[in-house]
């Protein structure tokens, strides 16, 4: 397939199919460039060459009651983090340094299955602080969420949730079995319904097909994703899945050129794990991707802010100059 010019009926508005999608992830080493090259233009023509940087706060770690294989931060997990909420002033601090590191999003994350009403009426005090404080966009990922709670978060002034599919509804089962995927639409779609903006994405390399990775990219596109990240599986000492290998750099590129193909007008982040598994090559993942998470994910440490800088203006691109009107 002339990859170029399919990018190009993509943005005439000729939607890449899901076949299509297979035979992008199904392409040689030797056309990875062209299929790159492909998806930027998609990319450029909606961002330019703008990155939006984001930052992270894992606000309440360890002891969550679901078995998620990949997760560090779960009770069956064999692991020692575990932490109960940050202080509110911490909270805001973070704040702070994300925005003077000209983050467009503070992502403030508690570990659990979903926030109880204390948990409720104490972030949405947090949201209130951070928004009186600092001049940025919030984000929260608290688990799985009604419509009720989502309502009372947009009221709060919450900009947007982030909750994962994380894999295809076929592969979920053998990631997680103390909620099922339909819980993670559901939650997904009550955000929605809120008006909240929807952070949703996933995570590759959990044993998953080719097949789940397309079936993923379509879900997200279903369920209006306004943002998505697509994190890489790093395996952490201790969990379920500590055994599995790390993807191949030329995987998670043609993965993140087709989301970049069937979700042309979002945001795609490079997320977490982009250091382990793409190495030299993360500046070729901002060719399909317009967003990064900067300074470190939620349980293991990144490369860097600086080095993050100086990869993508060596890469020829610069941070987005963004403010909250």
């Amino acid at each position: 397939m002339n990859w170029l010019a399919r990018s190009e009926q993509v943005l005439a508005g000729t939607p890449l199919t899901a076949d299509e999608a297979l035979a992008l992830l199904r392409t040689t080493d030797d056309e990875l460039l062209t299929v790159l090259q492909a998806a930027f233009q998609i990319r450029r023509r909606h961002f330019g060459r703008g990155v939006r940087l984001h930052v992270i706060r894992n606000a309440r770690g360890g002891d969550c009651s679901e078995d998620c294989g990949y997760c560090s931060q779960s009770a069956t997990a064999n692991t020692t983090a575990s932490y109960p909420w940050q202080p509110r002033e911490e909270i805001v601090a973070g704040a702070r340094e994300a925005a003077h590191k000209k983050a467009v999003r503070y992502c403030v994350v508690a570990s659990g299955r979903s926030p109880s009403e204390a948990d409720l009426d104490a972030v949405c005090e947090v949201v209130r602080a951070v928004k009186a404080a600092v001049n940025i966009q919030v984000c929260l990922s608290l688990g799985l969420l009604s419509l009720e709670q989502a309502q009372r978060l947009k009221a709060a002034g919450l900009d947007r949730y982030n909750h994962n599919l994380e894999t295809s509804e076929r592969h979920f089962p053998n990631t997680c079995t103390t909620h099922t995927y339909a819980d993670r639409l559901a939650t997904a779609r009550a955000v929605k319904a809120a008006g909240l903006e929807l952070c949703c994405g996933g995570l590759l390399g959990m044993g998953e097909t080719i097949e789940d990775r397309v079936a993923l990219a379509f879900a997200l596109r279903d369920v209006d994703a306004d943002s998505i990240p697509v994190n890489l599986h790093d395996p952490r000492p201790g969990t379920r899945f500590e055994k599995l290998p790390r993807l191949h750099p030329a995987d998670v590129l043609r993965a993140l050129a087709m989301f970049r193909f069937v979700n042309p007008t979002r945001e795609l982040r490079i997320a977490g794990g982009r250091e382990a598994c793409l190495g030299p090559l993360q500046a070729l993942a901002l060719y399909p991707a317009n967003s990064l998470f900067t300074n470190g994910y939620l349980t293991t440490p990144g490369q860097g802010y600086t080095a993050d800088l100086a990869l993508l203006h060596g890469a020829g691109f610069h941070v987005e100059d963004w403010t909250l009107a």
